[in-house]
């Protein structure tokens, strides 16, 4: 007789197994807009109702029923029984898929499960055996030098990276006070601006520096009270009192992030101001109760696969480039999200 253990870790093997079919069924549902569709009706649908908001002429509604029953299954959409057909409606996992929505997680989701994008995984194994890069030996070149040469798929990653960043923006922004800071906030790999204009906006007694490579500040809009300033974070860091760094040093060896860290000590103007970190701190033993913790550790292997030296890292290993760059003192703040703040001070 087969045990219940050996049954559980059939179970098991069979979820992981078949885990990429529910990335694949995001994107199907995505690239359909199904949930589009459902928001713009005033309450629950039916299926024929969202075959006719698809609007192909050649639709097979069998197969959408199909596709539907698996997202019902796996909790992205809800479906209620009526006297008639089912009612398929939004959930709080659908709603991401908006596309127009503040806290849209569309593109990033379409970037995920691109072919392109994904395939270094399948070089994770060659990587592990032999060191090196999984992307590098998929694309010749490192990511960055393949989005360079990829306009469609770099629009894809910085539409990922912006609806990713409004996300946690919102969530820190509820949960963390930036009242304290005094003078000038430089946002430490900013990108176009639009995280540090959401906390000068908020916040209009700070006026903020929104510091980036000089190719990706040449396209940022111009926001009151923010000055965008083109450089490299690895050579010199503008001057401020402040210094707000938001998930950009996880794609960093610890070498590297400690250089960038020195060069804001560097730049501080008090020695009372301090390092305003957003990102993921995983549990020492990766098995933390946290909801997020698997996405944490899903993150991780993104950065193994695709970054020179890119980690997530335990608090441990922050405490431990924190003191290297000359920072004796950190605080951990936890926010409902992927991402905890460290507060960094020199004193």
């Amino acid at each position: 007789m087969t045990s219940d253990a050996t049954i559980q870790g059939q179970a098991r093997f069979f979820h992981h197994l078949y885990g990429g079919i529910s990335a694949a069924a995001l994107r199907c549902a995505l690239e359909l807009d199904i949930a589009g569709i459902i928001n713009r009706h005033d309450g629950p649908i039916t299926l024929s109702q969202i075959a006719h908001g698809i609007g192909s002429s050649s639709l097979d509604v069998d197969s959408l029923s199909r596709l539907m029953r698996f997202l019902v299954h796996q909790q992205i959409f809800d479906q209620q029984e009526s006297e008639e057909k089912p009612l398929y409606s939004l959930n709080e996992c659908s709603k991401f898929l908006l596309k127009d929505a503040r806290n849209t997680l569309s593109s990033l989701a379409m970037m995920i499960t691109d072919p392109l994008i994904f395939s270094p995984f399948y070089k994770l194994s060659q990587s592990i055996e032999e060191g090196g890069i999984a992307a590098f030996k998929t694309y010749g070149v490192s990511i960055w030098d393949m989005f360079a040469s990829n306009p469609e798929a770099h629009k894809g990653f910085n539409d990922a990276m912006a609806c990713s960043t409004m996300l946690n923006i919102n969530v820190i922004m509820s949960n963390y006070d930036f009242t304290s800071l005094k003078g000038t906030l430089v946002d430490v790999g900013g990108g176009v601006g639009v995280t540090l204009n959401e906390i000068v906006t908020k916040y209009p007694h700070l006026k903020g520096i929104n510091f980036d490579m000089p190719d990706v500040v040449s396209s940022a809009k111009a926001y009151e009270g923010v000055t965008h300033v083109g450089g490299d974070m690895f050579t010199a860091i503008p001057q401020g009192d402040s210094f707000f760094i938001k998930t950009i040093l996880h794609n960093w060896g610890d070498d590297k992030c400690v250089q960038v860290l020195k060069n804001c000590r560097e730049s501080m103007t008090e020695r009372a101001g301090k390092v305003i970190i957003a990102d993921i701190i995983l549990s020492p033993t990766g098995t933390g109760d946290d909801v997020f913790e698997e996405a944490r550790i899903g993150m991780d292997m993104i950065m193994l696969t695709y970054f020179d030296g890119g980690k997530e890292r335990t608090e441990a290993e922050w405490k431990r480039i924190l003191e290297e760059a000359g920072f004796r003192r950190y605080n951990v703040i936890k926010i409902p999200t992927t991402v905890s703040i460290i507060e960094a001070y020199i004193e």
